[in-house]
């Protein structure tokens, strides 16, 4: 087979001195260099590949909808633009989260110990969509996600609740956990509709139905946020077991009466409770009612994920949250982003990336329980709107921008057997076009050389230098190639003090390491 008509590489080092910078294309030598050899293999095919993105947050889209009309549009474009950034996924909170700009609310607030079986007083929000009079949903997601959508209208929305609301619940507060009061009825009858998991299933579907009618399909659904954390903002306690009752018997039926189309995940929390193989909890038959397993990375052991990849080969996989500090070492979120999420993640099977908080300002904030240090994968001055890029953007749009939708992972060689330690690490994609895409990682403090070849491709080598704690990304293709270049970052000073975080550690730290 002859070589490729276009070829687009890029670096990014893991200080960002080089941000995606468009770099020569490597000449072709009949042999191979001095380094790791990489061999992109398209004969082995694995999962398909859905694409990635962040989470728009109440918190996210204040700041964002807060900018001049003229940088959110700039933004938005830079990120979801096909010609651009081409973010694919979002995920937003059903109900209040945390971070929020707002206080906490559901869809169906009454007094615990009323009940309103019949959701009559559901509603996301009142008011125009981004009026300053408008509430809930409606202040700031609703209309940040409707121009995302006029922007790019193939971009995914997964919905995640934090909390039912609290009168379905046994404390009768969304926030400090409790949990929804199985087995009790609601109304006037002992059928399905009058439990309250029928109740909270009809919740979810009122949901979808509202969100529908303003123009914004939801793509997938979780049951529940963190199911395991009863943390101080809005949140529930589920167990495996309750989870995959309540989807198999109550919330999959209602969806495949309304919404077949939407996809529902498993579980949607931390691998470090997910000790033991599902199928100790989790019969076939309720595993088929979900379509696949969303998790997030704060905690591992890592290798919990085969607990359920090796349950359910069908279901896709999902990486539903994680972040980094504002002061956050280059090493540190290197191993978290480059390393544990985008290589070693994807090469186990991982088809989706959702991080948490598309943008943060300069502090950390905004959100309800006075956490600052954290960041989005934007940061935005929450006086002047200014934004500056942080790496978890550069790891996306390694993503986005290189890897054609649709495409499927398949065969690289890789040095690094957790994504954070040994050599080089790579993950490569086939597109439907037949274009080749592959991310070459360096989880190192040196760089480190590459010599590349495709398997089928007249055996030809490519040679490069992978920067310390870096990535090397090549785009292959017979069509045209989009090589737009990240926008520059605006200066504004970054003030994470007084810090007030809870522990988020990056996979390898020293004695923190989780694993």
């Amino acid at each position: 087979m002859t070589k490729f008509k276009n070829e687009f590489w890029t670096a990014t080092s893991g200080d960002l001195k080089q941000k995606r910078e468009h770099i020569s294309t490597p000449s072709l030598e009949s042999t191979s260099g001095e380094g790791y050899k990489i061999v992109i293999d398209p004969s082995i095919k694995k999962q398909d590949w859905i694409g990635a993105g962040a989470a728009i947050t109440d918190a996210a889209a204040s700041l964002i909808w807060k900018q001049s009309k003229e940088q959110r549009t700039a933004l938005l474009h830079e990120l979801f633009d096909p010609n651009e950034g081409d973010f694919s996924n979002i995920r937003i909170p059903l109900g209040a989260c945390e971070p929020s700009s707002q206080p906490y609310y559901s869809y169906d607030d009454v007094p615990f110990g009323e009940h309103d079986s019949s959701l009559s007083k559901f509603s996301i929000g009142e008011g125009k969509p981004g009026s300053p009079t408008a509430t809930k949903d409606l202040k700031y997601i609703v209309p940040v996600v409707q121009e995302i959508l006029k922007i790019n209208p193939a971009v995914k929305v997964m919905a995640s609740p934090w909390s039912a609301p609290a009168w379905m619940k046994n404390t009768g507060k969304m926030r400090m956990g409790g949990h929804l009061r199985f087995g009790e009825f609601t109304g006037n009858g002992y059928a399905t509709k009058d439990r309250f998991e029928g109740v909270y299933a009809q919740y979810f579907i009122r949901y979808i139905e509202e969100y529908k009618k303003l123009g914004i399909p939801i793509y997938a659904i979780t049951i529940q946020n963190e199911p395991s954390n009863a943390a101080e903002w809005p949140a529930m306690i589920w167990n495996i077991k309750e989870l995959a009752h309540f989807g198999y018997k109550y919330l999959r039926p209602a969806l495949d009466k309304s919404f077949p189309d939407t996809k529902l995940y498993f579980w949607d929390g931390s691998l470090n409770v997910l000790n033991k193989p599902l199928s100790e909890s989790v019969t076939q038959e309720e595993a088929n009612a979900f379509d696949g397993f969303a998790f997030h990375t704060y905690d591992g052991p890592y290798t919990n994920l085969f607990n359920a990849s090796r349950f359910n080969s069908k279901w896709d996989f999902a990486m539903t949250e994680r972040r980094c500090m504002l002061e956050e070492t280059v090493d540190d979120a290197s191993h978290i982003m480059f390393g544990l999420i985008g290589n070693w993640l994807v090469r186990e099977g991982l088809s989706s990336i959702y991080l948490w908080n598309m943008a943060l300002d300069e502090r950390g904030l905004p959100n309800m329980v006075g956490s600052t240090g954290r960041r989005g994968v934007v940061t935005i001055d929450h006086k002047t709107g200014k934004v500056q890029r942080n790496l978890e953007y550069y790891m996306l749009r390694n993503f986005t921008q290189d890897v054609v939708p649709g495409s499927i992972v398949i065969g690289s060689s890789n040095y690094t057997p957790d994504g954070y330690t040994g050599g080089l690490g790579s993950v490569a994609f086939l597109g439907p076009d037949g274009s080749i895409a592959a991310h070459i990682y360096n989880p190192t403090n040196t760089p480190l050389k590459a010599t590349i070849t495709i398997n089928g491709f007249d055996n030809n080598w490519q040679n490069i230098i992978v920067p310390a704690y870096g990535t090397i990304t090549l785009h292959k293709s017979n069509n045209d190639i989009n090589e737009s270049s990240p926008r520059k970052d605006e200066e504004f000073e970054l003030n994470p003090y007084p810090a007030n975080l809870m522990d988020d550690y990056a996979p390898g730290k020293g004695v923190n390491k989780k694993e």
